[in-house]
């Protein structure tokens, strides 16, 4: 059975490692300042977002995910031709309407496909299936990840959405930003009062930033650190951490609201890229999408995992 992943511009995985396994991209639009940017996991124009310091006015952008008609379009003229089942794997739907959406195409896209099919020689049934990855960014890798691999074993459609969706269950993803006056402008724009004007200032005048933890479709804050580079040390040393105490899948994702030849120079990077080698876990790094630097600022900082119920250490 030939198939096929879906997942959307937010998971943050590199684009060589989508391309190579033949990983579908939902784009989604970002309009900023009168224009109109195209989020696809496209390199140059997440070089361009930060080049241009588009990232500075970020915060008062709009996201807009592919409507309906659009996802049932791309099926209806691609997808259900080339594959037999497609697995779409969307950021979680508690922060995006793109799952809503995707879930609403695929009842026209199930009704409409067999005509499709038959006019192309395609013998047999279609099927899809969304899944929310109830994660953000680099945490939605990991789900993505795991499903070439199931793919790549030969494992069946519904083995597959089975441990998708308990994967999903049990994946971390830990975030620190770098200004939180930016994170207050952004929630603000959202709707969102749980960055307050008086902890930005006093966050910013202290250096004190939070460490905010991503799971099941909630996201919070687990703690306070002083000073980002300190951040980072925990953020990666607690990634480390569970890599030795042992993941439920070999693969730790890493984003950065920047250009990730950078990371090395964060304290705690390192050891953790070599923890990761000791381990057999892979370790993919790369650029944060540019829908994940406009809600969270350019700078931030975002590792993932799944494994069992942790807590996260404060102590390096």
């Amino acid at each position: 059975m030939r198939i096929g992943i879906v997942v959307d511009a937010a998971c943050d995985l590199p684009v060589q490692y989508l391309q190579q396994h033949r990983v579908v991209v939902l784009p989604i639009r970002i309009h900023l300042d009168g224009q109109t940017l195209l989020d696809q996991r496209d390199a140059a124009a997440i070089a361009h977002f930060l080049d241009a310091g588009l990232g500075d006015r970020g915060h008062a952008a709009e996201t807009e995910p592919c409507s309906v008609e659009e996802i049932s379009a791309l099926f209806l003229e691609r997808l259900v031709i080339d594959y037999d089942c497609v697995f779409c794997l969307t950021i979680s739907a508690t922060r995006s309407g793109i799952h809503a959406n995707t879930s609403q195409a695929s009842f026209a896209i199930l009704k409409d496909y067999r005509p499709i099919r038959q006019a192309a020689g395609v013998p047999g049934p279609f099927l899809m299936r969304v899944i929310d990855t109830e994660n953000l960014f680099a945490a939605q890798g990991i789900t993505a990840v795991e499903a070439v691999r199931l793919r790549a074993a030969g494992e069946h459609p519904g083995q597959i959405r089975e441990q998708l969706e308990l994967l999903s269950r049990q994946t971390f993803g830990y975030m620190l930003p770098r200004d939180l006056y930016y994170l207050r402008a952004r929630a603000q724009k959202k709707g969102d009062r749980s960055v307050g004007w008086v902890s930005a200032a006093l966050g910013t005048a202290l250096d004190i930033k939070p460490i905010v933890r991503a799971h099941r479709g909630d996201t919070g804050p687990v703690g306070k650190v002083r000073g980002f580079e300190h951040g980072c040390e925990l953020l990666f040393g607690n990634a480390a951490r569970a890599v030795r105490g042992g993941l439920l899948t070999p693969t730790v994702c890493v984003s950065y609201g920047g250009d990730p030849a950078q990371l090395p120079a964060l304290p705690g990077y390192t050891a953790l890229r070599e923890t990761c080698a000791e381990h057999d876990v892979e370790l993919f790094a790369s650029p944060m999408s540019i829908t994940g630097m406009v809600n969270v600022g350019t700078g931030a900082v975002l590792v993932a995992f799944a494994a069992h119920a942790h807590e996260f250490s404060m102590t390096p």
